[in-house]
């Protein structure tokens, strides 16, 4: 009897447990409504104004990170992607009073660059694939409170410009925006209770959809320093829907003029943060037809990307992340990050290699905070590397930086920080190029000969000889294996002081040098197995008629690449 009446009450104590958790949020009804140019969105019937940023952290993060965006005044987030790794991202969207746009990613998305070409044209299966796909995932998220409107596809209507050309192109894009009406079409079968928009990087994918997806509720895009074209794009079309941002901010990478070493040159930090406003303001001037928008980006990576455009790179917080908060109406904090106002480098074109520069930096804190600084570099115009690494340098303003060996266009980025979460970044361009040793080069336009040389491929051929033209433009690049050698012939026996190596990308991380008398009999005079590319500066005193650089073991999976070859007699 007490076992029976223990199990009873474990029973309806487990019954009271479940009554007193609170019942899931319905999902809203969210309606585009009103008139041609006097539209709104309205969630619950509640006019909304999509105040958004694009998201970027792990989806782990989500419950952590929606209170600062709910501070932000941020009501929408907007991803790329819907699966079933997104229930977290909706839970905390929801749960801090938070939409979400969610998006269904179709090849080839992210405009230029982007990988992946899909013949819509004639490939069903993809199509029938994505749309069986979209749909599953629309079924499962379409009751969840979290959920604003579903966005099919980003920027492949551009994107498409790297897979056909010409007549083909126009039909690729035709059948793109026919499918996305298709997928538009699927969901209001399924889901009646919420929009359904198409992404694209310019207004002139529009037209295609005007003319091809009739069942997209509004359209989006993307745009930057040009979404104050916006308006006058859409009016120019005589387009009959509303629309929404969902990427803008500050001028991007391909919409700013080179600088002097013919590198695009990233705006300020102030500039950013004027940008941020800049977009808002046009974009909202577009009244009864912009209906919000999410600007770009609530991401955290403190790479390339992430400096230009990041809101928290690295957990720190910028002048943007300040600009967007006062655009929205929100509230995050009184204290704000240090302001530079000036960077100037001592030399931009003409760093040596391995050399010193100096940086002098004029910052200023707006709450009197101490300011402390960190450099980093950055070698995306070399090789596309994303990576901010640190820099080596000394003072406390101006700074002195030690120069990376390798030759080419680096960025340095100075970063100042108030020790209160937040950060002031600015950047600027410098070329490496290899220092011009003392002396006599006695290499110069002799004749080589090599174990071997690339004779085709992309800018072959690639002969011994380039190493001893006098330009760092043109090279030699051997065949991809083990051991390899570049023979110079100084037409006499001669005796030298310094070799200089100015390789390309791919370089020898072992080899030796050698010299002869005839050819044949060869010393060592100088040998490494731990070179790092670059420019080897190598002083050795030695003599004979023929130098002859030994590689044993390459750098890379590639041969051995050599700008030049450099003999000096001092």
């Amino acid at each position: 009897m007490k076992r029976a009446l223990a199990l009873v009450l474990t029973l309806l104590a487990g019954l009271l447990t479940v009554a007193a958790q609170p019942a899931a949020a319905a999902a809203s009804v969210v309606r585009v409504t009103g008139s041609h140019g006097n539209w709104q969105l309205t969630v619950d019937g509640a006019p909304f104004q999509v105040k958004g940023l694009t998201w970027g952290p792990p989806i782990s993060e989500a419950a952590a990170r929606m209170p600062d965006l709910r501070a932000m005044g941020v009501n929408t987030v907007r991803t790329w992607g819907t699966d079933g790794t997104s229930a977290p991202l909706f839970d905390a969207a929801a749960a801090n009073g938070i939409k979400v746009i969610a998006g269904f990613w179709l090849q080839p998305g992210g405009g230029p660059g982007s990988g992946g070409c899909v013949n819509y044209v004639t490939d069903s299966t993809y199509k029938s694939n994505m749309l069986a796909e979209f749909t599953r995932w629309v079924n499962v998220y379409k009751g969840h409170s979290g959920v604003l409107m579903w966005n099919v596809g980003n920027e492949s209507v551009l994107g498409m410009q790297n897979c056909f050309s010409g007549a083909e192109l126009e039909n690729q894009r035709n059948a793109y925006t026919r499918f996305v009406n298709d997928v538009a079409r699927a969901i209001h079968g399924i889901d009646p209770n919420h929009p359904v928009t198409s992404t694209d990087a310019w207004t002139g994918a529009w037209p295609y959809y005007k003319a091809n997806a009739p069942d997209l509720d509004l359209y989006a895009v993307n745009a930057y320093n040009a979404v104050c074209q916006v308006r006058d794009d859409w009016q120019a079309g005589g387009y009959t829907k509303p629309y929404i941002l969902t990427e803008g901010g500050p001028a991007g990478e391909w919409e700013v003029p080179d600088d002097v070493n013919g590198v695009p040159t990233e705006p300020s930090d102030v500039a950013k943060r004027d940008g941020y406003r800049n977009a808002w303001n046009c974009l909202m001037s577009h009244t009864g037809v912009a209906l919000g928008g999410t600007l770009f980006h609530y991401g955290t990576e403190q790479d390339f990307g992430g400096v230009w455009f990041n809101l928290v790179p690295g957990n720190e917080k910028r002048l943007s992340y300040y600009s967007v908060a006062a655009a929205f109406g929100g509230n995050p904090g009184g204290n704000t990050p240090p302001v530079i106002s000036r960077m100037d480098l001592s030399r931009v074109t003409d760093v040596p290699a391995g050399g010193t520069f100096t940086i002098d930096v004029a910052a200023s804190d707006p709450n009197g905070d101490a300011i402390s600084y960190d450099i980093r570099l950055n070698s995306k115009y070399i090789d596309n590397a994303g990576a901010l690494v640190p820099a080596s340098f000394t003072g406390g303003g101006p700074f002195t930086v030690r120069a990376p060996d390798r030759l080419g266009v680096w960025k340095v980025y100075v970063y100042a920080r108030d020790g209160r979460g937040n950060v002031g970044i600015e950047t600027r361009s410098f070329r490496v190029v290899a220092p011009t040793p003392d002396g006599t080069n006695v290499a110069r336009g002799k004749a080589t000969t090599a174990s071997s040389y690339q004779q085709v491929g992309d800018g072959a051929p690639f002969p011994p000889s380039n190493t001893v033209d006098g330009s760092l433009t043109t090279r030699w690049a051997s065949d991809w294996s083990d051991p390899q050698w570049l023979s110079v012939d100084l037409g006499a026996v001669t005796t030298f002081q310094h070799v200089q190596l100015v390789w390309e990308a791919a370089y020898g991380r072992a080899y030796e040098l050698q010299v002869s008398d005839d050819g044949s009999g060869w010393r060592t005079v100088y040998s490494t197995t731990t070179a790092d590319g670059g420019v080897d500066a190598i002083d050795v005193t030695a003599s004979g008629r023929y130098v002859r650089l030994y590689g044993t073991g390459r750098g890379t999976g590639w041969g051995y690449s050599l700008y030049e070859l450099g003999v000096y007699q001092r």
